[in-house]
């Protein structure tokens, strides 16, 4: 997929990416690879069986004019006499069987009797058979060749003594066959092209074998029947597949690709909606795929999530109203709580001896630290720093109620210490929640300039001197 978007996308784009155009070519790709290999299939068993076939003809001719040649005529003393005179040739003289002086040691072996009766013979199973050619031969394994003793050819026929090379596996094979399954090779003579010979042999009278009966056929048959076969199965194989893909196309669109489409325009629709504000729409709901596969689960999932948004939207609604209800209580509890502390400065104008000021960043919007002044008569003023566990509303509220207690308690005259004494045990009379706060508070005469503080549990107050670095104020005792 190009890495656009849908709408960026023009639709020859869409198309070629489409799910169709992928079903399609896999479909046809697989139809044609399928088709391949049954072609290569198709194609060897019927070569095997054409060929095979002929091989059993030529083979059950060969035996038939075997067992005939053997009542009617002895073949022994011919076949003897023409290989005892061609193993008694030197091989200069028998390298070339086409010669007039090599052929001249077999030319009166034609005017015997046996021979022409072998010849009549092998030429009235030629004429009734379609075999290229039916003869009578002998294997020499010393010279690897193939001598022939009569050939009733008469386009090309082959005199005694004739002989043609033959490849060692091929004389051994028929040397050595065991009687057992078909007798036959085959080969390529430049001659003759691709050609099969099968045979059998000719035994004499005393059981020895005397030579073959050979009958070739020419596999050129099986080679047009191959091309035949071929075009044929091309033929049968484009239109099976045109059928077949065409077929899958549709069955895939409308099972597959309808149904996605469907989904995906309704999704587009659903975002358009959204992003226009429109609220409670059924695009999902309103789609009618039924393919009864992961598809109707996936339609019936963004139906399901459709609904679910809904809800959630109006949820959502609800809940961003009340929070911004509550963020405005909030901070309208802030402001009341930032006004409950001394926030006007100068605080004390009429006093001239003394300036005092201070504020405070609550981590929330409300929060349990505070602060606090106040004069206790005329020469000593409170001061206060303390910090209520916890956050937000509730420590806001025992802020409110501590801040009142220490200031009333504070009126009493007594020390810093019995003071938060008397604070402690009226805040834990009625503190079920277990909440606490940490209180730092000092009680500055105005006259003397002393300082006289108690600690509950709050960090130590630093102080800044004129001429030095800020250090931090330890109480030496009233430390809770």
């Amino acid at each position: 997929m190009p890495k656009k978007s849908v709408r960026e996308m023009t639709r020859l784009e869409r198309m070629r990416h489409s799910l169709s155009s992928r079903i399609f070519r896999f479909v046809l790709l697989g139809s044609v690879l399928l088709g391949i290999v049954c072609l290569v299939i198709g194609l060897s068993l019927y070569t095997v069986a054409v060929a095979r076939q002929d091989i059993s003809t030529a083979f059950n001719l060969s035996r038939n004019a075997s067992a005939v040649l053997y009542r009617a005529a002895d073949t022994e003393p011919l076949s003897r006499e023409v290989m005892t005179r061609y193993r008694s040739l030197p091989e200069s003289e028998r390298s070339d069987p086409s010669s007039e002086a090599y052929k001249a040691h077999f030319s009166d072996l034609t005017e015997r009797e046996d021979y022409k009766m072998i010849l009549s013979l092998l030429n009235d199973y030629r004429k009734s058979s379609d075999v290229y050619d039916i003869y009578f031969a002998m294997y020499d394994s010393k010279s690897d060749a193939m001598i022939y003793i009569a050939d009733p050819d008469p386009n090309d026929p082959y005199e005694p003594g004739a002989w043609e090379s033959v490849e060692h596996k091929g004389v051994k094979k028929f040397l050595e066959w065991d009687g057992t399954g078909m007798l036959y090779d085959i080969g390529k003579p430049e001659k003759y092209g691709w050609m099969c010979t099968s045979g059998v042999p000719v035994r004499g009278r005393s059981g020895e074998v005397t030579g073959f009966i050979l009958a070739d056929i020419t596999l050129d048959n099986v080679v047009s029947g191959m091309w035949r076969f071929v075009l044929q199965y091309t033929v049968g194989l484009l239109l099976v597949v045109a059928l077949f893909g065409f077929l899958m196309m549709r069955h895939m669109k409308n099972t597959v690709v309808k149904p996605i489409n469907d989904i995906t325009e309704a999704s587009q629709n659903y975002a358009a909606d959204k992003k226009a504000g429109v609220q409670n729409t059924q695009h999902f709901a309103s789609l009618d795929i039924r393919t009864g596969d992961e598809i109707e689960n996936l339609a019936l999932t963004v139906k399901d999530m459709e609904n679910d948004l809904q809800d959630y939207e109006k949820n959502l609604t609800k809940i961003t109203a009340e929070k911004q209800r509550i963020n405005t209580e909030l901070t309208l509890a802030n402001k009341i709580q930032a006004d409950m502390l001394p926030n006007i400065f100068p605080a004390f104008p009429d006093r001239k001896e003394f300036d005092i000021f201070a504020s405070m960043i609550p981590a929330k919007e409300v929060g349990g630290d505070f602060y606090d002044f106040f004069f206790v008569d005329q020469d000593h003023l409170a001061m206060v720093i303390a910090d209520v566990s916890g956050k937000g509303i509730p420590a806001a509220m025992f802020m409110v109620m501590t801040k009142g207690i220490i200031e009333t308690q504070s009126m009493s005259g007594n020390s810093p210490a019995q003071i938060l004494t008397d604070v402690n045990k009226m805040i834990c009379a009625k503190n079920q929640e277990k909440m606490f706060v940490t209180v730092w508070l000092g009680i500055l005469d105005l006259r003397s300039g002393e300082l006289i503080a108690a600690n509950a549990g709050h960090e130590y107050p630093i102080i800044k001197n004129p001429d030095s670095d800020f250090e931090v104020l330890k109480d030496k005792e009233d430390r809770f």
